[in-house]
């Protein structure tokens, strides 16, 4: 973590006295307050800014002539684990992209490893290029409706409070314990109370968002329309527009996004993999498709940087400005939101600012204890005809609760691909007890074979799709004897893979290996027949269940609008 030189280097060198350690010059500064731009030098001592809009002398210059500078990017909430690369890969990946600050909360890792896996966090965020802040993670497990690798309390969390790259407490997804007051969900409130506390609460309203509000919680990135944010603003919950692989909210929150807004609205990706940033971009994506879109470029760049640095607290940064940390991006053109040049913290990145990073050792290598899987493992029972379809909504996270009439055949019922009605299936894999719970799933389009991966929110059991009892069980072992991963099976045999055997959730390969492995898969998958764009994490998500309306743990199928087991 960077350290701010002392006071009298940095008065000296905003004066002129002395030269500046580095100066960035014939660039103009983008003033998020004003919305001018401003012409001069930026001049820099050590990793901060000691100067603007005035001529510098300086040990070292940067000529950024006929460019636009404007301050690093804040991701406002992610999990860095559905990089499915390491933290310091993910570094790597994004931060060349101008983002220099990332909120992120580790739950992923958590609910495989507990403590052991919010601590790797914690030591790779000293260990990186970009600033990566860690949210303590709130929902270990989720919900009650699923088994977790770990389960984690105040108590737990306690110690871990005042670490230097802790802001507060992650998302709150289980809104239900905190309008219903349960004791644990109050313990956590109560210990972080008075710091940040993130929310999580997809389509809450009137009274009950009120409650929520209340209790403390204060960012919140899951409204889906512009009706859903603009309640939450007009309540003084600052809203994150989110972006990622699966869910796309920001066509439907562009709208509300002007510079009145703008100082209550941030951005995030939340869930966004490799593939995607190669193809589109993280936030520099985001930036530029809300541009073209029609948002004023000054209320999009605030978003980016000054409205989410004032959310979180982080008064160091967000401004080009005196006395902010130098977290810079250089630009062609406000437009585009290409990065020329990225510093972080007065370092200009590099390859061999990435090479100089101290390694971190990864944690929990042997975390997938799930148990053997045949063909009669994914048998869907029940005598009734009419049967509960969970229903993918392609770009959301949220589900459709559907009924459609599927007549058992000795004493099952059996995937039916022409209607896309095919089998989910959810596999207990910490080796606790074992549960295997199945359902009927809609939106796929798969006709033959199977897709499985160890990515399953947030518990992350194993998630296997398919038509075919056969190539799913070998899918689920396959993932077994992978340590975790993602796997595409048909005519019982594996056509694609990646493994990931970092607690069954990120590899352990540069970024560009995994973006490859990525391509290969979706190729695999298409030649199943799957229609969706993103079908891995889309399937991570089908687990999860305090999204609504219907989804399905290794305990059997969540109505989460009731927050019970379907029985």
């Amino acid at each position: 973590m960077a350290v701010a030189p002392p006071l009298t280097q940095m008065i000296d060198q905003a004066q002129g006295r002395v030269p500046a350690d580095l100066v960035l010059r014939g660039g103009r500064v983008l003033d998020l307050v004003t919305g001018e731009m401003l012409d001069g030098d930026v001049a820099i001592c050590g990793s901060h800014i000691v100067g603007i809009a005035a001529a510098y002398e300086a040990r070292e210059v940067i000529d950024v002539t006929g460019k636009t500078l404007v301050p690093g990017f804040i991701d406002t909430h992610l999990h860095i684990e559905s990089s499915l690369v390491t933290p310091q890969e993910f570094d790597r990946c994004v931060a060349l992209r101008g983002v220099t600050t990332a909120i992120c909360d580790p739950h992923e890792i958590a609910n495989v490893a507990g403590l052991d896996g919010i601590r790797y966090m914690l030591e790779a965020s000293q260990h990186c290029c970009m600033d990566i802040r860690v949210q303590l993670s709130s929902c270990v497990p989720s919900t009650d409706m699923e088994t977790s690798g770990a389960r984690l309390t105040a108590d737990d969390l306690a110690p871990l409070m005042d670490h230097p790259s802790v802001i507060g407490l992650a998302e709150f997804m289980n809104y239900p314990g905190v309008l219903n007051q349960e004791p644990e969900v109050m313990a956590k409130l109560t210990a972080f109370r008075g710091r940040h506390i993130d929310g999580h609460a997809p389509m809450l309203s009137g009274k009950a968002l009120n409650a929520y509000i209340a209790a403390g919680i204060v960012t919140e990135h899951e409204a889906t329309t512009a009706t859903e944010a603009r309640e939450k603003l007009q309540k003084g919950m600052r809203v994150l527009i989110r972006e990622g692989s699966v869910s796309k909210d920001l066509q439907a929150l562009m709208p509300l996004l002007t510079e009145r807004t703008a100082p209550y609205m941030c951005l995030c990706t939340d869930d966004r993999n490799p593939l995607d940033i190669a193809e589109y971009g993280h936030l520099d994506h985001m930036i530029r498709t809300a541009i073209a879109g029609g948002c004023p470029p000054l209320a999009v760049y605030r978003a980016a940087s000054l409205s989410a640095a004032e959310a979180f607290g982080l008064k160091d940064r967000g401004l080009i400005a005196p006395g902010k940390r130098a977290d810079i991006v250089v630009l062609d053109d406000l437009a585009t939101c290409r990065a020329e040049i990225v510093l972080c913290a007065g370092q200009v990145l590099s390859d061999a600012l990435f090479a100089a990073r101290r390694p971190v050792a990864p944690v929990a290598l042997r975390s997938v204890n799930a148990p053997e899987m045949t063909p009669e493992s994914f048998r869907c029972e029940g005598s009734a005809a009419a049967t509960p379809v969970i229903g993918i909504l392609p770009g959301k996270i949220i589900t459709e609760h559907l009924t459609e009439t599927i007549e058992p055949q000795d004493g099952d019922k059996p995937p039916d691909p022409e209607r896309d009605l095919v089998r989910i299936a959810v596999i207990e894999r910490h080796g606790r007890n074992g549960n295997v719970a199945t359902g009927v799933v809609r939106g796929f389009g798969i006709e033959r074979g199977a897709i499985a991966s160890t990515v399953c929110h947030d518990h992350h059991n194993i998630a296997v799709v398919g038509v075919n009892y056969d190539d799913m069980a070998l899918a689920a072992n396959r993932l077994r004897a992978l340590q975790g991963g993602f796997v595409v099976v048909a005519e019982t045999q594996v056509q694609a893979e990646l493994a990931l055997p970092i607690a069954g959730l990120m590899s352990e390969a540069p970024f560009e290996e995994v973006q490859s492995a990525l391509l290969a898969l979706r190729e695999a998958a298409v030649a199943l027949g799957v229609t969706l764009e993103e079908p891995f994490l889309q399937l991570a998500f089908l687990a999860l269940p305090v999204i609504p309306h219907l989804k399905i743990t290794d305990r059997g199928l969540v109505d989460v609008d009731r927050f019970a087991l379907l029985r």
